[in-house]
């Protein structure tokens, strides 16, 4: 397939607010051997991308400095060694970087199928979401069937898809969320409790269980000694970003009494080896509730390439419920 030399994208022209990303046109990219280049028709919106846009989250080595996780579209160009893939399947694909753009390049292990009856849009959105929470929550977080397990943020694109893969396998769900509309959503999602952190303490409903075996917490900040309160004993804390900063006083003598565990990771520095592992688990464990409409990905709003500042004001005005997609192709 021949493609263009050039194509649209989004860069980040300084770092800054939404309004520091503008188009731009770049080289098409070209891959090297065991990658793949996938015509992008839709790309995932998420917070690392802010996080860089301002900053404070570089690209590892070697990958494209445009913003961009994941998204879905169709593979163009295949690079030497690939075998699985063919030119002209549809796929969605976790990316280094780069995915706000017309065409992006990634390893072909982070590359999976468009679930059977999901459409593009909808599957541009499960990458990013669905290898950090399989990840996390099942993998680093060994979440069981029966165990109770508190998502922190559950109206967000992690939190909605922590909810339905934990319910779906069997664990207790609860969850935060800041309004009464927030709250319903996640419930109706398959969370038993959703907590409104306005007006309710989590720690308090959490303890009347009998305590969180597994938390999973995007905030940080005040919030660490208080998971830290709602683990049941032998607990497990699982840190995935610190939206409220990542220093704060904490006691761990607790944590050798009780025997809580604490860990965390992030998903974009990981090897192309880690991510396929990643990649190949959810093939097998989780692709199949996507391919039975069992679970799916919550929408809650669609920008064009160039509205990609709007997309980010959205985000980062903590009202959207769900994913945020910029629609690529024309």
């Amino acid at each position: 397939m021949d493609l263009p030399d050039t194509m649209r994208a989004i860069e980040i022209s300084e770092p800054g607010g939404p309004e520091v990303l503008r188009e731009t046109l770049r080289p098409v990219p070209v891959p090297g051997a065991g990658q793949v280049v996938v015509r992008m028709a839709y790309a995932g919106v998420n917070r690392p991308d802010a996080l860089q846009r301002a900053g404070a989250y570089d690209p590892p080595p070697g990958a494209s400095d445009l913003p961009g996780l994941e998204g879905a579209g169709t593979i163009v160009a295949l690079g030497a060694g690939v075998t699985r893939w063919k030119i002209g399947d549809q796929v969605c694909a976790l990316f280094p970087g780069g995915a706000y753009a017309e065409h992006a390049l990634t390893d072909a292990g982070q590359v999976l199928p468009v679930p059977a009856g999901m459409g593009l849009r909808e599957a541009a959105c499960l990458p990013e979401t669905f290898f950090t929470v399989w990840s996390n929550v099942f993998m680093r977080g060994g979440l069981q069937a029966g165990e109770r397990f508190l998502v922190h943020g559950g109206s967000s694109g992690i939190g909605t898809t922590a909810i339905q893969l934990a319910n779906i396998f069997g664990a207790r769900v609860f969850t935060t969320a800041g309004s009464s509309e927030k709250c319903a959503a996640c419930e109706e999602l398959g969370a038993e409790r959703a907590i409104n952190y306005r007006d309710e303490d989590f720690v308090k409903v959490v303890q009347g269980e009998g305590g969180a075996n597994l938390i999973l917490d995007m905030v940080g900040g005040a919030y660490l000694p208080r998971n830290l309160k709602a683990l049941a004993e032998d607990g497990r804390l699982v840190q995935i970003a610190f939206l409220q900063g990542p220093k704060v006083e904490v006691n761990f003598a607790p944590l050798m009494v009780r025997r809580l565990t604490i860990t965390g990771s992030t998903l974009r520095p990981q090897s192309d080896a880690a991510k396929a592992r990643i990649a190949q688990a959810l093939e097998r464990e989780v692709w199949p509730h996507l391919t039975a409409g069992r679970i799916a990905p919550v929408m809650d709003s669609e920008f064009m390439l160039a509205e990609a500042p709007k997309a980010h004001a959205r985000m980062e005005s903590s009202a959207h419920i769900g994913k945020i997609v910029l629609k690529i192709a024309s």
